[in-house]
Order: structure tokens, then sequence, then C-alpha cells
């Protein structure tokens, strides 16, 4: 991805909290959030990629996720198991998840891996930087489209 979109996507992110989700919305009800549609990189992701982020430090998916299909031995069940998730979840609603899964759930305990603000307790060396990459990001996404 050339350097003017990705910051220009940061500022995206960066302005408004998270990149504008989806959403089916109809008056008097609460908002459905569905997704983020727009891969966040241009070309291809590579699924052998993301199954490094998620059992790299980088991701460390399986601190809280089983993911039986890696093979990887997790480490907690605090998220729940991502076996199949790929046959249950779109791309666009994975990367909300992975982008900012508050915008689901304010009380999850799972990162917002590519948010940078309206964050809490961020350690001076990390704030303004993303947890994962957009690469890493879509990369991830991929993978768990594999799991059916």
């Amino acid at each position: 991805m050339g350097l003017l979109r990705a910051g220009a996507l940061m500022v995206t992110l960066g302005l408004s909290g998270c990149a504008t989700p989806t959403s089916t919305h109809t008056p008097g009800t609460a908002t459905a959030i569905e997704g983020l549609e727009a891969p966040l990189t241009v070309g291809t992701p590579d699924a052998a990629r993301g199954l490094a982020v998620i059992q790299g430090r980088d991701g460390n998916c399986l601190l809280c996720h089983a993911i039986p299909e890696t093979g990887a031995r997790f480490m907690g069940d605090l998220g729940p198991s991502l076996a199949g998730v790929g046959g249950r979840l779109s791309a666009s609603e994975l990367r909300l998840r992975l982008v900012d899964s508050l915008r689901l759930n304010p009380d999850s305990l799972m990162p917002s891996y590519y948010k940078t603000d309206g964050l809490n307790q961020v350690g001076e060396p990390w704030r303004g930087k993303t947890i994962l990459t957009a690469q890493q990001i879509e990369d991830t996404i991929a993978y768990l489209l594999t799991l059916r």
C-alpha cells in the first residue's frame, strides 16, 4: 500500500476512532454493526502469513482463543474458540473485530489491533501506533476465512 493511502487511512482511523462500519439501521431501533467492508490494503492477503500472526507474539491470539485447526497449544479461554469462524463470519465482520472489537462489545477484553485513539492506559512508546499493521490484519482475515 502506498504511503499516501496508508497515511490517509491512519488519519481516518485516528479522527473517528475507527473506520466507519457498515450498518443496518432503522430509526427507533438499535444499530446492528455488520463489519468493515473495505480491506485495509491493496493486493492479495496471504493466509500463511496470517497463521504466523495468529501463532506469533504480534497477534497473541492463542492467549485467549482456541484454534484447533492450527494444531498449536492455546493458553486460555477468555475468548471464544475460533474453530470454524470462517464459516460463521464474513471478511468484513472479522475485520471489524480485529480493527476495533469495542465497537461490537464495549466490555470486550480483546485489544483493538488497528485503532490508535480512545484507548486507555497505553504506554508512551506505543501511543499512536497500531498493534498490527494493515497487512497483518488482512493476512489474519485471510487465514481465519480458511477455517470452515
